[in-house]
């Protein structure tokens, strides 16, 4: 069950990751201008700060949480395909961005909403290596994906390469289909919220906002989660400046945007080789010593990631900015290990999808301001979007590494004052 639970998530996760740049190829190549491309992204990504806590209700409420997610998948495949034949016709760009933005609503299912069904494959002897493995599985999306597509857009253009991120989410739909019932979340360990009953709608959709609700209470009053949660956001934005520059910057050094799509490879390649070499990536995820340092961890890792970026900024050849975008991976990776080692200590168990989707839903709607900012920066200058992009991962670590030695400082002189 948990090698189809991550086949399901890898194809999901991969046909995600292709999606972005294949886009931005295409609408590069179709205007000449990465505007159009970057305000459709941003559109696919905006609206996901509505649709991400929806589906978490959806996914926590629901007795087949795997067709909810197997729905999401299709709608999410037929918006993408409804945008590249869009940009293929020259349709106005105003209406592609509105296609875009009803098609995000579902982004979330691709990431939190697998994630938050994992308890349900894995039970809870199997849990923390199991997150230590779809954590991962972002890794090996993110690598494959712009491959992929830097190969295919190469070979066949920017809309071959969407088709074939059309097809990869369709891969997955066996896999969402095949995901066991809510029943099994009491063997899971996870005592999931009671489901709504048929009869009074009005009724039903209270409980629906009142567990919207609980998903922002839980991040806003954990200190630890909060700020885990702010620094992601604010680390999302400046890394959708990098994917939205990496065509640019790849067709400038290289003479082809393909090449600008295997720069984010090189990230993701970064990212899988730094999670590799953490030692008991496992049991330091599930650990509570672990879970004290997992703010250190990310600060760290968003500081590298930065440097990394910065580097880009800088390459005046290509091999320079694969250097730097090997740099940013190699802070990219575990940053995001210890994200998810926060989201699982600090949440409660009945309100983990809530957490997860509406963490990812904040991030996902972050990366669409950055996207939005990084399409007239990059056509201006590519260098300034990328150390726009480097100059947010720094106020990332500051919000976790201020903050935290702030929390530090008040814990200290409470003591003191209590003895």
């Amino acid at each position: 069950m948990l090698a189809r639970y991550m086949a399901g998530a890898v194809a999901a996760r991969t046909g995600d990751e292709m999606s972005g740049p294949a886009l931005l190829v295409t609408g590069l190549a179709v205007t000449g201008s990465p505007l159009l491309a970057s305000s459709v992204l941003a559109g696919l990504t905006v609206s996901a700060a509505v649709g991400g806590p929806l589906l978490g209700v959806l996914l926590d409420r629901a007795r087949r949480p795997g067709r909810v997610l197997g729905w999401c998948l299709a709608g999410y495949a037929g918006g993408l395909l409804t945008v590249v034949g869009g940009m293929a016709a020259q349709v106005p760009g105003a209406v592609l961005v509105g296609v875009a933005v009803v098609t995000g609503l579902l982004g979330p299912a691709l990431t939190g909403g697998w994630t938050a069904q994992l308890p349900l494959v894995a039970g809870p002897a199997r849990l923390e290596r199991a997150t230590a493995f779809d954590s991962m599985s972002y890794n090996v999306a993110g690598l494959a994906g712009p491959a992929l597509v830097g190969v295919i857009a190469s070979a066949g253009g920017g809309v071959m390469a969407a088709l074939v991120s059309v097809a990869m989410l369709v891969a997955a739909l066996p896999a969402a289909h095949g995901l066991p019932s809510a029943g099994s979340r009491s063997a899971a360990g996870e005592g999931g919220a009671p489901k709504a009953g048929g009869d009074g709608r009005a009724a039903g959709w209270r409980v629906v906002r009142e567990e919207v609700r609980a998903g922002f209470r839980v991040i806003a009053a954990n200190g630890v989660l909060r700020r885990a949660t702010v620094a992601s956001m604010v680390s999302c934005c400046g890394l959708a400046m990098v994917v939205v520059s990496a065509p640019v910057l790849g067709a400038r050094l290289s003479g082809e945007s393909g090449h600008g799509a295997l720069l984010l490879a090189v990230i993701a390649a970064g990212g899988l080789v730094a999670n590799a070499m953490l030692s008991g990536t496992s049991r330091w995820a599930g650990s509570q010593a672990a879970g004290s340092q997992a703010a250190g961890l990310q600060a760290a890792g968003t500081a590298v990631l930065g440097a990394g970026v910065v580097v880009m900024a800088c390459s005046q050849a290509y091999w320079m900015a694969v250097v730097g975008a090997a740099v940013a991976g190699a802070g990219e990776g575990p940053q995001l290990t210890a994200l998810f080692a926060v989201r699982h200590r600090e949440a409660p168990a009945r309100l983990r999808g809530q957490v997860f989707t509406t963490g990812a839903s904040l991030k996902i709607t972050s990366f669409a301001i950055g996207s939005a900012v990084a399409g007239p920066l990059a056509a201006y200058s590519v260098s300034l979007a990328l150390l726009t992009g480097a100059a947010l991962q720094a106020v990332a670590v500051a919000v976790l590494v201020v903050r935290r030695r702030t929390s530090a400082i008040d814990a200290a002189d409470t003591a003191a004052g209590g003895g």
